[in-house]
């Protein structure tokens, strides 16, 4: 084990208890490929199965595994129309199973999140019955203003090119604090508790994935 990889694990398992304070489930997995495995091993026979927009599920090869699956998947790509869309989000509410990652997660275990429309995090505040979220260890921060700043200055400007937004960010590489149409911070929620024990899991990954 290399020193890097001694230190993740190390602060791994101090975050992991402070969300265990909060109510909220945490796991450590070395690599992708175990944390891929911790997920599938989780899954009952039959569960339906959702997840959020995320580079780091994508990278991590989760939403290839849940698709392969027999599973009931509900696939965030498959509607076609308005209509289409909305029935499958009120689908996602009442699913078993909702997979996404994080913007940021400090120290002390809260849960920092900016989202455009917050489809993403509405179903992280309510809804499904679980909600696992997988996260690289690039996403600690030290604690929620940090977490902030990092969605600003780290995940936001990429995420905007990768969408074709045009936002300051994605012409600069810089924040502007815009109110554009096209602005994908426009929902700030901070997850410091779950209210129900247990329904939030975190899986830490020893990796540096998404944005």
């Amino acid at each position: 084990m290399t020193p890097k990889q001694q230190y993740y694990k190390t602060v791994a398992d101090t975050v992991i208890k402070n969300l265990e304070r909060r109510q909220m489930e945490g796991y450590y997995c070395k690599d992708r490929k175990e944390a891929v495995e911790k997920v599938m091993e989780m899954l009952p026979e039959g569960a339906s199965v959702a997840w959020g927009g995320s580079m780091t599920l994508a990278e991590a090869g989760l939403t290839e595994a849940l698709r392969g699956s027999s599973l009931q998947v509900i696939d965030r790509e498959q509607p076609r129309t308005p209509e289409e869309q909305r029935r499958m989000y009120g689908e996602i509410c009442c699913c078993d199973y909702f997979f996404m990652s994080t913007n940021a997660i400090t120290l002390d275990g809260e849960l920092v999140n900016i989202d455009g429309r917050g489809s993403r995090v509405a179903y992280l505040c309510f809804g499904p019955q679980n909600v696992v979220i997988l996260a690289g260890m690039n996403k600690l921060v030290g604690d929620v203003e940090s977490g902030c700043k990092r969605v600003r200055v780290s995940a936001a400007p990429p995420n905007t090119v990768r969408l074709d937004r045009k936002t300051p960010c994605a012409v600069t590489g810089r924040c502007g604090d815009c109110h554009s149409p096209d602005c994908i911070c426009c929902q700030t929620v901070i997850t410091r508790h779950s209210a129900v024990p247990g329904r939030i899991k975190v899986i830490l990954i020893g990796e540096e994935l998404g944005y």
